[in-house]
């Protein structure tokens, strides 16, 4: 099987493009508006954008009303998000947190989450989550679609503080095996981490340490 998906409709009776990209990373974004309210989202469409300095990126769909997501506006207007890991044990809080509602509801008590006050500004943080990134703002680009709900902002942040919880370092790296970190695969289908292996990238000794030293 094979189309041209700016040309053809899909020929399955679902969409198989964001099944082709998997699993992805959940990006379980706290912000808050200049009212004070609480918001939290989890996005997919989520990625590591570098190391040094540590930058992060999500991704979020307009509605198809063109509306901006809440999360989107928020860091904006404040300058700052929190990326909180998703894991297995807080799945169905982070289903719920993807509720489309008003903006003046708050999705941690929607979804029964315990907040705890960032380190840097105002965001709650998700208590319970194993890990939590604090981000400083940097830009949006917002990316037209061939529909209103295409329409992407790309949100930019840099990582200025990082948060894990002691129980999950084991030998000096973070156990994400223990953390049960979610992932999106395609369609409303999840999965958790249930093997893990190593492999090294086989290359020169001399460039194998300059290039380890800087990276994660």
């Amino acid at each position: 099987m094979k189309y041209d998906p700016s040309k053809e409709k899909c020929p399955l009776p679902h969409s198989i493009f964001r099944a082709c990209v998997t699993p992805r990373p959940i990006a379980w974004i706290s912000t808050t508006d200049e009212n004070g309210i609480d918001n939290l989202a989890p996005f997919s469409q989520c990625q590591i954008v570098t190391i040094d300095p540590p930058m992060v990126m999500f991704c979020a769909n307009h509605y198809p009303d063109d509306t901006r997501k809440d999360s989107a506006r928020n860091a904006e207007s404040t300058g700052w998000f929190v990326w909180n890991m998703a894991t297995e044990d807080l799945k169905e809080a982070v289903n719920k947190s993807a509720m489309i509602v008003p903006s003046h509801v708050d999705e941690f008590e929607l979804a029964n989450v315990a907040k705890i006050k960032a380190d840097l500004s105002q965001i709650p943080m998700v208590a319970d989550s194993p890990c939590q990134l604090e981000c400083k703002y940097i830009s949006t680009q917002t990316i037209k679609g061939n529909s209103n709900l295409g329409t992407v902002d790309l949100i930019l942040g840099e990582v200025i503080r990082i948060h894990v919880k002691d129980e999950y370092i084991k030998d000096g790296m973070m156990d994400v095996s223990k953390a049960q970190v979610l992932a999106r695969m395609g369609y409303i289908d999840y999965s958790t981490i249930s093997n893990s292996f190593s492999m090294q990238v086989p290359m020169a000794p001399e460039l194998l340490n300059i290039i380890m030293c800087g990276s994660d």
